[in-house]
């Protein structure tokens, strides 16, 4: 099955060649990148968060093998779901699932299940895609989680299931979480939530991101993947986290007043 685009248009450009130019764009020239376990990229318009993810796919390599985690902002499909066969085309072209991989996985994880209804219309994993394809590794392939719980349990064993499926089968693989980080509320405020879950992110502290999350009711809507994304890279052995880069929504559209917020970071 081939997964058709759902934002294209809206959060990026839909002509191949303007799409190219944007990204492009969007990446910073730096001369040295470097191998990374795990993500943490933002996934709104490229207008307003493509300059953070940009910072971040420009300084990692990219292997061929790919994990996109993003959280179920539609409500279709299963708690937690995968596709394990099949294709999502882009303007770029059509980017393969990675079908070994995905089948580790849900034999590995009884939770997780091949369908397709979560996907249909979900952005989260979508506008990763271009810069995957634009800078990735030749034949790259991908598996697509989008993450529709808030249960602790599941979100560290999708975490334990990958590590453990990595270990086996796909070292050099990269997980990504795709996330946003608060919503909707002032920049000053925003900023203040932000650090607190990004400073549980660079102590690489699953459980203490959950935590502050659900306590200081920060709404950055992709912390289960990003939970799960943390638990994997600690059983593969990470031992540094970065952060990139931060902005809010405000920086380009100036209402400050109501702003989202950005984070790309590098766990390696």
């Amino acid at each position: 099955m081939i997964r058709q685009p759902a934002v294209s248009g809206r959060f990026y450009p839909s002509q191949p060649d303007e799409l190219v130019r944007t990204v492009q764009a969007l990446l910073d020239p730096v001369e040295t990148r470097q191998k990374a376990i795990g993500l943490v990229v933002p996934h709104a318009g490229y207008v307003y968060s493509g300059h953070v993810a940009g910072a971040v796919y420009s300084r990692v390599d990219l292997p061929a093998r790919t994990i996109v985690l993003c959280p179920n902002h539609t409500g279709l499909g299963t708690a937690l779901s995968t596709m394990q066969s099949g294709s999502w085309r882009t303007p770029l072209g059509e980017m393969p699932i990675d079908e070994e991989l995905s089948g580790a996985l849900i034999s590995a994880d009884p939770y997780l299940q091949d369908e397709i209804e979560a996907h249909k219309y979900e952005h989260g994993t979508e506008v990763q895609l271009p810069f995957l394809q634009h800078r990735g590794a030749p034949a790259s392939r991908f598996v697509p989680i989008t993450v529709g719980t808030g249960s602790r349990q599941r979100l560290q064993e999708l975490g334990n299931a990958m590590g453990h499926v990595m270990q086996q089968m796909a070292p050099d693989a990269l997980i990504i979480a795709s996330s946003d980080m608060n919503h909707y509320e002032s920049d000053a405020v925003t900023r203040i939530k932000d650090r607190k879950a990004i400073d549980r992110i660079l102590a690489m502290d699953p459980e203490g991101l959950f935590d502050v999350v659900r306590r200081e009711n920060i709404s950055m809507c992709g912390y289960g993947p990003t939970v799960a994304m943390l638990t994997a890279a600690k059983l593969l052995g990470a031992s540094k986290v970065e952060l990139v880069k931060y902005a809010t929504s405000g920086d380009v559209s100036l209402d400050f007043d109501h702003v989202v917020g950005y984070a790309g970071i590098i766990v390696s």
